[in-house]
């Protein structure tokens, strides 16, 4: 397959830019104009075109696209411009900005520039600065000739790159699949939004505030400056509630939505207390109403592009992109569903959502080889029942549905090393108070319980060691994971590797790592959470691989994918997602997996 290296060169300005708006809507707008447009066949000579839109496309139709792979650094915005504008699809993306994500670890400068000059390729020229604010039409002869040698040195970096990143045909295929799964949900979109539905949510949303707002007598200058609130709540009587700052380690206040003392404040027994709690929380908290503008911004402007980060995560996981994060809509409250129920399928279209059940808590026991939990889960038996049988003394039969709860909370939250400290609070959030001491037996219990799991994390704690001594070495059930120690790494099923740039050791046990916010504290339980997470997303990269085959991969949120089908064979595809979702990979044999799925005619009907 022949590789069709593109890079657009396009108008902006100081109010028009990338920098003030979304890709989607940059493109989209009336005043986006190509300036031009190189293109590199293979390693053959790159040429320049610049003209008028028709002109451009008659000369990009030259090109045997339907047969070739495109490749650009951030093909979400040129492959966008390729689509949306010209109308041109290639047969395969390939997008040098997400394998370096995926290569060199999501904390590693991506730009062109900066990876250009790692690989020693050559420089990338600085004349897109003398552009600024220039109509195609406006260059003189001399300025759009020096602009096409600036456009064609960015195709040939791009090409000289793409040969490294490859590594002789070493990146692994599989992820060269998903980075073009993940590029097609945005530059070629197929989900609709109601915009009706958007905008009759916008105004429930915009009235809930204004409501807040007058119960609690005060004005948004008050609630949005933290010292006037705190001001606010000492004129009724309470304290405001503080915290050490974990960026300036000094004691601060404590008002985030977030922060639990502001948050308890909701069941103060003076309701003046609770409207003002109520209300900074509703005006502080915007996403809702800014997420649903967005969408009815971009409901206007056409169908929804998907746009997801390839490689977000240090896990591998995918990632919002764009301003416009899918991996967090509401689930739960006033606004549960709303923004879901507003995303359609194409006419004639179901949406079919599949989620992998307890994924994380399942590859643990199997990594740990916590036999008995792994058969339990084989069994399809109710694991968090038989936890609470063991916290609580009782019979299976005889556990309670509150029991049950606690119990599928250590199982969810215990695994990786939490504290009882931490295990309080968090039950805490989901509306269970539970004494310290109490917390302390439940986690004890835990650990007696999975001995594998507990012997796990000190495996992953002895693996830091081994990492900062650059030693080789191996982490949990033979054959899934390697310690490269040379990398500071854990490679992976996927072939690459989750990094641990910078890994030191103050006193010799305190580890941390490098990221672009700071050292971060490492330990045993915490990289069990991480490759558990990452080996998850590994076997979700290679459903969605075998869904892709049959069905439109249209939008994958943590551990569960959604795809579109034909109504009229929707049960059919459910049961072909079903299968494939239950299907695990040659190395994760053994690991029993499952899933639960939903038909709807929205998202939010799944």
């Amino acid at each position: 397959m022949k590789i069709i290296t593109i890079d657009f060169e396009t108008f902006y300005s100081k109010e028009f830019s990338l920098s003030k708006l979304t890709t989607e809507e940059y493109i989209r707008s009336p005043f986006f104009e190509v300036i031009g447009v190189a293109v590199k066949v293979d390693d053959n000579q790159t040429e320049w075109a610049s003209g008028t839109h028709e002109q451009i496309k008659g000369w990009l139709k030259q090109f045997d696209w339907e047969n070739s792979a495109g490749l650009a650094h951030n093909a979400m915005f040129d492959g966008a411009i390729l689509s949306w504008v010209f109308g041109i699809r290639p047969k395969l993306w390939l997008d040098t900005l997400s394998m370096a994500r995926a290569l060199h670890g999501v904390e590693v400068g991506g730009s062109l520039k900066a990876l250009a000059e790692r690989y020693n390729l050559g420089i990338k020229g600085t004349e897109v600065i003398n552009a600024l604010g220039m109509r195609r039409t406006e260059f003189t002869e001399e300025g759009l000739e020096a602009y096409g040698d600036y456009c064609i040195n960015d195709v040939d970096l791009t090409y000289k790159l793409f040969d490294r990143l490859m590594m002789g045909k070493n990146f692994p295929p599989n992820e060269l699949k998903l980075i073009d799964l993940t590029l097609r949900m945005f530059t070629e979109p197929v989900l609709r939004l109601d915009k009706d539905l958007l905008e009759q949510h916008l105004k429930e949303v915009q009235e809930r505030k204004e409501k807040l707002l007058a119960e609690a007598a005060a004005n948004r200058d008050d609630l949005m400056s933290n010292p006037k609130f705190a001001d606010l709540l000492r004129s009724v009587g309470v304290e405001p509630p503080k915290k050490i700052s974990p960026t300036t380690g000094k004691e601060t206040l404590a008002l985030a939505k977030n922060d639990e003392e502001f948050k308890a404040l909701l069941e103060h027994p003076d309701e003046r207390v609770q409207a003002l709690v109520a209300a900074r929380i509703g005006t502080k908290s915007t996403l809702e109403e800014t997420r649903t503008e967005r969408f009815i911004g971009i409901a206007e402007r056409g169908d929804m592009p998907v746009p997801l980060r390839y490689y977000a995560a240090h896990t591998g996981r995918w990632g919002g992109s764009d301003n416009l994060n899918l991996q967090n809509l509401p689930s739960r409250g006033d606004n549960a569903g709303k923004l879901k129920k507003a995303i359609l399928p194409p006419k004639g279209y179901v949406i079919i959502d599949s989620d992998s059940s307890q994924i994380e808590a399942r590859v643990l026991a199997w990594l740990a080889q916590q036999d008995d939990l792994v058969q339990a889960f084989a069994n399809k038996e109710d694991v968090y029942k038989k936890m609470a049988s063991a916290i609580y003394g009782v019979a299976e039969d005889q556990v309670t549905k509150d029991q049950r709860f606690v119990g599928k909370t250590t199982i969810l939250g215990a695994g990786y090393g939490m504290g009882a400290a931490k295990f309080q609070a968090q039950l805490k959030t989901m509306g269970v108070e539970t004494e310290l001491d109490e917390c302390r037996r439940i986690i004890d219990i835990y650990r007696k319980t999975n001995p594998h799991i507990v012997g796990l994390w000190r495996e992953a704690q002895f693996a830091l060691h081994l990492m900062a001594d650059n030693v080789n070495g191996t982490l949990g059930k033979p054959g899934v994971l390697e310690v490269i120690g040379k990398h500071k790494a854990i490679k992976l099923p996927s072939k690459l590797m989750m990094r641990y740039d910078g890994l030191s050791a103050e006193d010799g046990s305190e580890f941390s790592y490098k990221t672009r916010k700071g050292q971060i504290k490492i330990y045993g339980g915490k990289v069990i959470e991480n490759v558990c997470q990452a080996i998850a997303r590994c076997i979700i990269g290679e459903q969605m691989i075998r869904i892709a085959k049959e069905y439109r991969v249209v939008l994958t949120v943590h551990d569960a994918i959604a795809c579109i089908a034909p109504a009229t064979e929707q049960y059919r595809a459910r049961d072909y997602v079903e299968e494939c979702m239950r299907w695990v990979p040659y190395w994760a044999q053994g690991l029993p997996i499952n899933c639960e799925s939903g038909i709807g005619e929205s998202y939010g009907d799944c």
